[in-house]
């Protein structure tokens, strides 16, 4: 991954050290699927350790607000483990691809905290962190640390419809709403779906709250 211009500021830290203690996280998360636990997401940090780790206290507690805000929208809370539409589930299985859909037409829909789908994601997602999710993409329903590693993934590596990284967009100030964008801005952004940009700006502010820190600019995308 490009070092960003705040990467100097990055230093090691032990699990204990990440900005959202286990109280915070369960404050914001009450009624959470037992499956994403507290502890699957600190063994998931060590994939990526800019994340919520760069830049001043309040940028790193901003960076790990607006990631959760947007897992919270995309899981309802944190409760859903799987895409809950079964009929889109054949629907990601993108055949042109070189290495076609090895565990099934049907096999590569939304799973986790940020609802990974897609052949193609699991096999960039998987060769990205050493898992086979291309041939076994159920890891990501059944192991909550590789769970919380493929939304770290796409958090940090991935542009989306954006222009840049969630991550990059929180380290420099770029605003709450460009991580929308990266995520869902092609069906949410721009008046695309102004209430759902809504609840993710709602849940952001609430867990800024919770941190006991401010939101900052841009909130909208």
């Amino acid at each position: 991954m490009p070092m960003t211009s705040n990467a100097a500021t990055t230093t090691p830290r032990t699990k204990a050290e990440f900005i959202v203690s286990e109280a915070q996280f369960n404050q914001m998360f009450p009624n959470r699927n037992s499956f994403y636990t507290y502890s699957g997401l600190t063994a998931a940090l060590d994939a990526y350790p800019a994340f919520a780790n760069t830049g001043s206290e309040t940028v790193r507690k901003q960076e790990a607000a607006a990631f959760l805000a947007n897992v919270s929208h995309e899981t309802g809370g944190l409760v859903h483990i799987v895409e809950q539409n079964q009929d889109n589930y054949p629907h990601y299985c993108d055949a042109t691809q070189p290495y076609g859909c090895p565990a099934g037409q049907a096999a590569y829909y939304g799973r986790g905290p940020i609802q990974l789908s897609w052949n193609f994601n699991y096999k960039a997602a998987g060769d990205a962190l050493g898992i086979d999710l291309l041939n076994n993409p159920w890891q990501v329903e059944r192991d909550a640390a590789v769970s919380w590693k493929t939304a770290l993934w796409y958090w940090n590596t991935q542009t989306g419809p954006g222009t840049m990284t969630p991550h990059d967009a929180m380290v420099n100030q770029r605003g709450f709403g460009e991580t929308i964008r990266s995520i869902n801005g092609s069906l949410e952004c721009n008046g695309g779906n102004p209430g759902q940009v809504q609840s993710r700006v709602d849940k952001y502010k609430q867990f800024v709250g919770v941190l006991g820190t401010t939101p900052g600019d841009n909130l909208y995308c």
